[in-house]
């Protein structure tokens, strides 16, 4: 069996040396690099071939790529090199790396060509002052053959163990079962559906209710199609921490009894989350961690792939063992793992790890996106971009002289837009081309002198920085995805300034590809209807499939009573609070036990539990807070046990309203005291609008307002009822749920009650 590798691959497995080094030196970005190799080439002769496909064997390995130049009447073969600054902060293993690239490459050109000796050249171009430096050596074939032998035998008993590991990894897969002795009601439904799309190479939307055991559900029969369609990596993507835990737990059960399986699961979580050292910066010279990194790296990541199940903790527990960062082995392990358990933004984002690997390595991969509904919104975060006026006055004042120009010219247009602003909120139908073009000076003016001062960089500077190339990148694809608006903020301390935002509202353009370029994906939750809405506003294949799986509860278990001739609009609020109190008390007195309460704000939810303690202080209540951490909405959540009783009081689309178990007596019933719609402002009228002129005049304001509102409600209400013995009943406090077009929306397995309170 023959493995295929790039020259890179190879070259960054076999070369790789020294500390990790993540100080912040501007590179040149990916235009300068194309640029700056066009500008090298274009200074050769007629006869320099650019991009030359080289390939060749070594005994179990085949290595292939494409060497940036040859000049055959020098018989020189350059590696072609972009940076920016002083030629000696490029770091000594980044040069070992680049000859050992040209050193392969001109092994395998000798080879094709019949050489007996060839030039080397490693060709810096600076991308500020478009000079070269070349760094040249002439070596024979022998002593190339030599060296790529070399490179060769250290990557081939990996690349053996790899195909080992994948053989074992399929025949393993092939043979698992099912860990329980049968599906639950609706799950074989589903896992049918995910192998079906699996096969066959397509998307799958299947809205399946909380409870039917969707995690397993979906992984099961994607592991298993893994072997059949060759896939060779699994990525398994969630919105919150709670959903990363659910899928270990799901891979777990799928594990053998045995000690040791060949599925490599790992679980990757964001830098903040694994760094051991977060008072000391990501470079050799600081963080212990760094130091020797690469050194250390190859036996840190043979004892992790060893181990197979790669969770957090196992993770952390392997780097400090062998001394390294813990992020970035794991970061290194998202190349060798069967199953990657993360973040959306590790797929979806600008620059996602996972995508990006999946690019470079032509990895056949399939993606399942754990409570899709989320999706949306966390999409459109990844493309927009912010500029906040106040922080960027702050950061005139303490700019070194070399910016201040380029600053005063940003400042200079963004006062010509304030100037025409009218009201607080004001849309422009584009971005202000000098605007732009003043920016994208600026970041370059910064990257030079990030460049030129490396150290001691000011946060406030490298803030600015970031969200200026995001907004500079965003505005080149500008269009009717998104909206360019700015907002007037009042602050006491320097009057008012503005915030500009280039918002995105469909993140369809952006997502598309990363859909088309997996062989298969399944997004699933308990709330995707209706089909259009997500395919529109994610940008799903046209041949995407949607599924309603069948519910495992029946209607007798869920009692849900929908209360007419109660509003709960924001003109009618004062009015309610007596009539929801009322129906709060009587349902509790009637069954006491633990029950959750969901208002559409703060301050509403505060409203109604003033005055529900003033007229009902026996009953026991808590709240949730808008500054809760993370151990008080642990606490908040352990204060619902089996024998407690009381109502919690929380905010719909809040922390509480999805994501979170309360099975059994832990919780019998809710009350959900609005339509969970977006504030009516000027922002989502716009959004409204947008999305009408794009989608039609029907879709408008369901788009905007309906449809993410009744999301909420449906996992809020999905909280009750958790398993095949739960029982429970859920309020639905607003007349509007007497409406057919919200009734649509509902769960179909659901059996509505009307009740009339009483006045």
């Amino acid at each position: 069996m023959t493995y295929s590798v790039a020259v890179r691959a190879l070259c960054e497995f076999t070369a790789k040396e020294g500390d990790l080094d993540l100080r912040f030196t501007p590179s040149p970005t990916a235009q300068e690099g194309i640029a700056g190799h066009q500008t090298v080439v274009s200074r050769r002769g007629d006869s320099y071939l650019a991009e030359l496909p080289l390939s060749g064997r070594y005994p179990g390995l085949l290595i292939s790529g494409r060497a940036d130049g040859y000049d055959p009447e020098r018989n020189r073969l350059e590696e072609i090199k972009t940076h920016r600054g002083d030629i000696s902060r490029i770091p000594a293993n980044h040069r070992a790396l680049h000859w050992a690239q040209v050193k392969v490459y001109g092994w395998l050109l000798c080879q094709q060509l019949g050489l007996d000796q060839l030039e080397l050249a490693v060709v810096y171009f600076n991308v500020l002052t478009h000079t070269e430096n070349a760094f040249v050596e002439v070596m024979s074939a022998d002593a190339l053959g030599d060296f790529f032998a070399e490179q060769c035998q250290r990557f081939l008993q990996w690349a053996e163990q790899e195909e080992a590991h994948r053989a074992h990894r399929d025949i393993y897969l092939q043979a698992l079962s099912f860990p329980y002795p049968d599906f639950r009601r609706g799950q074989r439904q589903l896992a049918e559906a995910v192998y079906r799309c699996a096969r066959d190479g397509n998307t799958l939307m299947a809205q399946a209710t909380t409870g039917i055991g969707k995690t397993l559900g979906t992984l099961f029969p994607q592991l298993k199609a893994m072997p059949s369609q060759q896939l060779d990596r699994l990525f398994f993507l969630t919105a919150k921490t709670p959903g990363r835990r659910l899928a270990l737990d799901a891979l777990q059960r799928l594990r053998d009894e045995q000690s040791k399986t060949p599925l490599r699961v790992l679980e990757h979580v964001a830098r903040d989350k694994a760094c051991e050292y977060p008072d000391k910066s990501c470079h050799g010279d600081s963080c212990p961690l760094a130091k020797g990194f690469y050194n250390r790296l190859p036996e840190a990541r043979k004892a992790a792939l060893r181990d197979g199940w790669l969770t957090q903790e196992r993770v952390r527990a392997i780097a400090l063992a062998h001394q390294v960062c813990p992020y970035y082995l794991s970061q290194e392990l998202c190349r060798w793992a069967d199953v990657v358990v993360c973040d959306y933004n590790y797929y979806f984002d600008l620059g996602a790890l996972l995508y990006g690997l999946a690019q470079i390595n032509e990895w056949r991969v399939a993606v399942l996106v754990d409570e899709a509904h989320n999706l949306v919104e966390r999409a459109r975060g990844m493309y927009s971009a912010e500029l906040d006026q106040q922080e960027f006055h702050e950061l005139c004042r303490i700019a070194p002289a070399s910016l201040r120009s380029t600053l005063q010219r940003v400042s200079r247009h963004w006062e010509q837009l304030n100037l025409v602003q009218q009201g607080d909120y004001q849309i422009h139908p584009l971005v202000p081309d000098l605007l732009v073009a003043a920016l994208q000076r600026t970041v370059s003016a910064i990257t030079d002198h990030l460049t030129d001062h490396p150290n001691g960089q000011d946060r406030l500077l490298l803030q600015f920085y970031l969200n200026a190339m995001l907004f500079c990148r965003l505005s080149e694809a500008y269009g009717p995805h998104s909206l360019f608006d700015v907002t007037r903020q009042d602050s006491q301390a320097i009057g008012d300034h503005t915030t500009l935002c280039l918002r995105n509202i469909v993140p369809a353009p952006f997502l598309a590809e990363r859909f088309s370029n997996a062989h298969t994906t399944t997004l699933f939750s308990a709330t995707l209807r209706p089909a259009n809405y997500y395919q529109d506003l994610l940008g799903l294949p046209e041949e995407t499939q949607w599924i309603d799986v069948e519910s495992p509860f029946s209607a007798a278990q869920l009692d849900v009573r929908v209360v007419r001739n109660l509003s709960t609009r924001y003109q009618h609020r004062d009015a309610s609070l007596d009539t929801i109190c009322h129906l709060m008390a009587e349902q509790y007195l009637r069954a006491p036990g633990n029950y959750l309460a969901f208002f559409s704000s703060y301050a509403y939810l505060q409203q109604v539990r003033e005055r529900f303690n003033a007229l009902y202080p026996a009953i026991a209540s808590s709240e949730q807070t808008r500054s809760m951490n993370e151990g008080e909405r642990q606490a908040f959540l352990d204060s619902f046990t089996l024998h407690s009783e009381g109502i919690g009081f929380a905010v719909l689309g809040g922390a509480f309203g999805e994501g979170i178990d309360l099975p059994g007596k832990r919780l019998i019933g809710a009350f959900i005291a609005t339509l969970g719609l977006p504030q009516v402002n000027v922002v989502n009228e716009e959004i409204k609008a947008r999305l009408q002129q794009m989608f039609g005049e029907e879709n408008g304001y369901d788009y905007a307002y309906l449809y993410p509102g009744l999301q909420k409600v449906v996992q809020a209400a999905g909280r009750v009822i958790r398993t095949t013995d739960d029982q429970g009943v859920v309020y639905l406090l607003d007349d509007r749920y007497g409406q057919a077009k919200v009734r649509e929306l509902l769960p179909s397995w659901w059996r509505l009650q009307a009740l009339t309170p009483k006045r």
